[in-house]
């Protein structure tokens, strides 16, 4: 009995020590390593931070923004995406951030982004989608990898961007903005929120050209989608902890 004791110490303590030296090495080796070399390069950015990256202070700045009236300009920049502003203001065009712990370089220069994407096909691979981005988009034109861009998808994409299936869809937005400025006549003079109506406006669009139907019809899949977005939203800045974070996905 007392072999069994230490025999099962001995087995926790190793467990222990491999999961210490595994989190030691992929949320502190790695990242300052990664930081360091790019720095070396000229590539600069916000100091990582343990686990969370850069992903608090962006949320931070998100939240400090969005509290803040809006003055009518169409420079949105600073008011949608406070952090990338911040950082291209002091580091330049080209950063390096740190969504947790993976790190992200950061390319806003036109003529960089434009050589990535034409010489750096197999290097510049599309993200793997969040397990809440991957119940809201599945199989989609924006989450698919390359490989599996076969015939079905290129000929469901094909048909659905051709110039006359847009075409075909003209009347029914038409019918759909129309609806919107009938029911404005009612509120002439009053003050409204328009981004609900524009929001309702897109899915009248959306339920008219892609599903023959009216937004009314389809209101409960909307607000499914609605709610499923929030919660994408609230969970697009937190960090993914190990284990931990797959086990809340399951219970939650």
């Amino acid at each position: 009995m007392g072999n069994l004791l230490i025999l099962f110490t001995a087995f926790l303590c190793i467990c222990l020590f491999v999961a210490l030296h595994y989190v030691l090495h992929e949320y502190l080796w790695v990242p300052h390593r990664v930081q360091f070399i790019m720095n070396s390069q000229g590539i600069r950015g916000p100091p990582y931070e343990f686990i969370h990256g850069n992903n608090k202070e962006a949320l931070q700045m998100r939240k400090e923004a969005s509290s803040k009236p809006m003055a009518l300009t169409h420079d949105i920049f600073p008011r949608v995406m406070p952090h990338d502003y911040s950082c291209i203001k002091k580091y330049g065009k080209n950063y390096l951030s740190w969504n947790g712990v993976r790190a992200q370089l950061v390319i806003t220069d036109p003529e960089l982004v434009k050589e990535v994407l034409k010489t750096s096909e197999k290097a510049f691979s599309k993200p793997k989608p969040s397990y809440f981005f991957k119940k809201l988009l599945g199989d989609s034109i924006s989450t698919i990898k390359s490989e599996k861009w076969g015939a079905r998808h290129r000929k469901l994409a094909n048909h659905a961007f051709h110039g006359e299936s847009l075409k075909n869809m003209i009347p029914a937005m038409i019918a759909s903005v129309g609806t919107m400025l009938e029911k404005w006549k009612d509120k002439e003079g009053k003050e409204m929120e328009v981004f609900q109506e524009f929001r309702f406006l897109t899915s009248e669009m959306i339920s008219r050209t892609a599903f023959g139907s009216s937004y009314l019809e389809g209101e409960k899949i909307f607000d499914m989608l609605m709610k499923l977005t929030l919660i994408i939203g609230r969970n697009f800045y937190k960090a993914k902890f190990p284990i931990i974070g797959y086990l809340h996905l399951i219970l939650h």
